[in-house]
């Protein structure tokens, strides 16, 4: 299965990460992807951006280089009742939003506070995936998170950097693979990449969902008009405008 789509990037405006737009399209071209999320850290993460770089991104073209780009956040949960740092009314602007868990954001708590608050996540209507959930950091009930992406019609990110960067993930992404396989979740694929060259580095997701017998359907990843379908999917699923003020 050759992955196309690459839902997890950052430039710049994440204070940690050392490309452009422009580059990471390079990259992306340069790597064989098709489609690539540009998810800058939300403005609680220290360094970020704040929330004006998110409502500006409507100047990125659609597309640079031939290479489609959507417009995202990686939005950090802020709290375990599933709050996070970027308000709904602008997550309902953006192509494509992610939330996860980062430990310089809020302290780990039980098994059980971690599941809630990702079933809570899921359950926002303008937040599509939950990224890098197999972190061992926040332990979670796999079983409960994969349902709860199935009850919602929500994505579960496999993160290819997460065996690298967090230590002891990969059983826990690999049974998330299989539960999503059971319940029929589908699975959004990304890099995490934090500079040009990583962008569309996936071969890890790959052996992995190889490895748990996944089907080519249920991974956006493997096909840029499959994820476009999604999208049209993501817009249909609210259909009234929340008012939140900065």
């Amino acid at each position: 299965m050759k992955l196309l789509v690459d839902t997890h990037t950052h430039t710049l405006s994440s204070g940690h990460a050392y490309s452009t737009v422009q580059e990471l399209a390079r990259g992306a071209s340069d790597n064989g992807i098709e489609m690539f999320a540009v998810t800058d850290h939300g403005p609680v993460l220290e360094g970020a951006s704040t929330l004006l770089h998110f409502w500006n991104l409507k100047v990125i073209p659609e597309e640079i280089l031939g290479i489609r780009v959507l417009k995202g956040a990686e939005a950090n949960i802020t709290d375990y009742s599933g709050k996070c740092d970027i308000p709904d009314a602008l997550l309902k602007r953006l192509d494509f939003a992610i939330a996860s868990f980062h430990d310089i954001v809020i302290k780990p708590s039980t098994v059980e506070e971690h599941t809630g608050a990702m079933e809570a996540i899921l359950a926002n209507p303008f937040i599509d995936a939950v990224a890098h959930p197999g972190n061992p950091v926040f332990r979670v009930d796999i079983d409960r998170v994969v349902k709860a992406a199935a009850k919602y019609g929500k994505l579960i990110e496999i993160n290819n950097s997460s065996s690298i960067v967090r230590h002891g993930s990969d059983v826990n992404c690999l049974e998330f693979a299989r539960k999503c396989k059971q319940y029929g979740v589908r699975i959004a694929c990304g890099s995490d990449a934090h500079i040009s060259f990583d962008v569309g580095k996936l071969d890890r997701v790959e052996a992995l969902l190889k490895e748990a017998g996944v089907p080519e359907e249920l991974v956006l990843s493997s096909s840029a008009a499959r994820f476009e379908e999604y999208l049209k999917e993501r817009k249909a699923r609210y259909s009234t405008t929340v008012q939140v003020t900065l």
